[in-house]
């Protein structure tokens, strides 16, 4: 896509945005980002934008958490428009094998099914009779069809928190089984876990500790419970995905780019104090979008996201 006449149009109040200063990569950046490419705004006007994913078309959902909204970007056409303002307060987001949204819902502390025509349906609110402190990243394994997610404690003014009382112990790592519908406990062992992805065989699952800075790598078994823990990155991230390389992309200050082996070998700057999200979008999945604080963005790339 030629970034020079991209551009969004004003949809519900959020600013058309055409080219705007460019933002540097690392001298590593160039086996993954595209010769000459830059990062660029794609849309602003948001409170916290968030959770970034991508349906079957390369179009790009996200949310804006404190305002209870997700959008959705039609990326041949570079038209943004909002696909719902009663969200559950969503934080991530990711895309089901049969084209529902999987939304992380932070207010009533819920994981949300959506189809596409909005309707949607609560999946799970609770573990063992005690309500979840507050879903925040959610991943879906495509062969399992179970669904992975994160539940830190991030009080929040906007939404009903319920503090100690009545909630789980900790904050933890849940699976959804699938066929069951069963909620399992997969990690009970974080400060904060956060960031949360897995690899399109549906074999690795990648789970930030935000709060003790690290990032691990685990295998799914068959049952898909989590085995063989190793420290994948020595920094914590906020969103995550992944490329058709294995490459893992973090997020926090920018986007940093780690190798299949654990590897940090490329930087990515956004001109914002904050990145939270990631995902390969686009007809080619050759672009990578990019959530941060008020703004989207994006930057074409060399390699491209899973399908």
């Amino acid at each position: 896509m030629n970034w020079q006449v991209f551009s969004v149009w004003m949809v519900v109040g959020v600013a058309a945005i055409a080219v705007i200063a460019p933002q540097m990569v690392s001298a590593g950046s160039n086996d993954v980002v595209a010769r000459k490419e830059v990062v660029r705004k794609v849309a602003d006007g948001f409170t916290f934008a968030e959770g970034p994913a991508v349906d079957r078309r390369g179009d790009v959902w996200f949310t804006d958490q404190p305002e209870n909204r997700i959008w959705r970007l039609d990326t041949r056409r570079g038209v943004l428009r909002e696909f719902t303002h009663e969200s559950g307060r969503a934080n991530g987001l990711y895309f089901d094998k049969h084209g529902n949204l999987v939304a992380a819902a932070e207010e009533e502390g819920e994981i949300r099914v959506i189809a596409p025509d909005g309707t949607s349906a609560v999946l799970a609110r609770g573990f063992e009779g005690s309500e979840f402190n507050g879903p925040n990243d959610v991943w879906v394994n495509p062969h399992s069809g179970d669904i992975f997610f994160t539940d830190p404690y991030y009080p929040h003014e906007q939404w009903h928190h319920r503090g100690a009382e009545g909630t789980v112990d900790g904050e933890n790592v849940y699976r959804i089984d699938a066929v069951t519908g069963d909620v399992v406990m997969v990690i009970d062992d974080f400060v904060k876990p956060n960031g949360i992805v897995g690899t399109p065989d549906g074999r690795t699952l990648y789970v930030s500790d935000i709060g003790a800075g690290k990032t691990w790598a685990y295998d799914i078994a068959a049952d898909g419970e989590l085995k063989n823990k190793r420290l994948f990155a020595p920094i914590g991230s906020d969103g995550m995905t992944v490329d058709n390389r294995g490459n893992v992309y973090l997020t926090g200050r920018g986007v940093r780019v780690y190798s299949p082996a654990g590897e940090y070998f490329a930087h990515i700057s956004v001109p914002r104090g904050w990145t939270s999200n990631v995902v390969f979008g686009g007809w080619d999945r050759r672009t990578l979008y990019i959530t941060a604080i008020d703004g989207l963005y994006a930057i074409e790339m060399r390699v491209r996201g899973t399908r």
